[in-house]
């Protein structure tokens, strides 16, 4: 056996126990409507050429994830159908994406839209989004989306808010200085909660100077099935963006 062929039969091994990988952590607790069989394909088949193996030694740069040049990484947290996603992708050809969506069901829905529409600069990443910000090297994504997350209602589950003293200290970590974070809800008491936690992170500022500035959406925004849904029931979103900045920039910010 020659080394090339060595090489396919070890990526064919690769490939395979990365589908069953991603089998073994959708199907169950993560998984809602029965897959379509073309679904279930995707699943088994494209996601393990796009997705993330955290368990391998951590990344220095991720434009290696890519096989196209990409000038910079951005991050959706909990990506839901994709329409966001897929809408940024199209829109910034020459940026990488990287999606976290734990649940199978809207895997399988990008998995097709990023085959129908032969998307490149794509990745996902089929689980929990802070052992995907662990993993990341410092300082490597320009912005992070979190659009509509579970607002965790009831006070005895809002320690499983995605918002807290500890994603905001790795999502620091994992921004550039200058980076954004864009918080997208309809749920006013998260809206709040989201602003009271990040007013006290040092390694942020918010960016709002007027009420239009999280009032109306970010030029170009894609809306979504849940941002359309809480309109027609008569919610209105509140759009925040956070910008991260050093010790200088909070200085200035503390002066202003």
């Amino acid at each position: 056996m020659n080394g090339r062929d060595g090489d396919h039969e070890s990526r064919e091994a690769r490939s395979t126990d990365a589908a069953a990988q991603a089998q073994r952590a959708f199907f169950g607790r993560r998984k809602g409507h029965k897959l379509r069989v073309h679904q279930a394909d995707l699943i088994a088949h494209l996601l393990p050429r796009l997705a993330l193996d955290i368990t391998r030694p951590p990344l220095t740069d991720l434009t290696g994830l890519f096989d196209m040049p990409v000038d910079n990484i951005r991050l959706e947290i909990g990506f839901g159908g994709g329409e966001h996603l897929i809408a940024e992708a199209r829109a910034f050809p020459n940026t990488g994406f990287i999606g976290c969506e734990p649940y199978v069901n809207g895997m399988a829905k990008i998995l097709a839209l990023i085959e129908t529409g032969k998307i490149r600069n794509i990745r996902l990443f089929a689980g929990d989004a802070s052992e995907l910000l662990a993993f990341l090297p410092a300082q490597s994504l320009t912005r992070i989306d979190l659009i509509h997350p579970d607002p965790w209602p009831k006070r005895r589950h809002w320690k499983r808010r995605f918002v807290q003293d500890a994603t905001i200290a790795a999502m620091a970590r994992a921004l550039t200085h200058g980076g954004e974070f864009r918080f997208v809800s309809d749920i006013s008491d998260y809206c709040a909660w989201t602003l009271a936690h990040f007013r006290r992170a040092d390694d942020f500022l918010w960016t709002a100077e007027c009420a239009s500035d999280w009032r109306e959406p970010w030029p170009d925004y894609t809306i979504t099935r849940y941002g359309r849904k809480a309109e027609r029931e008569g919610r209105n979103a509140a759009y925040l963006l956070f910008k991260k900045i050093g010790e200088s920039g909070l200085a200035r910010a503390r002066d202003r």
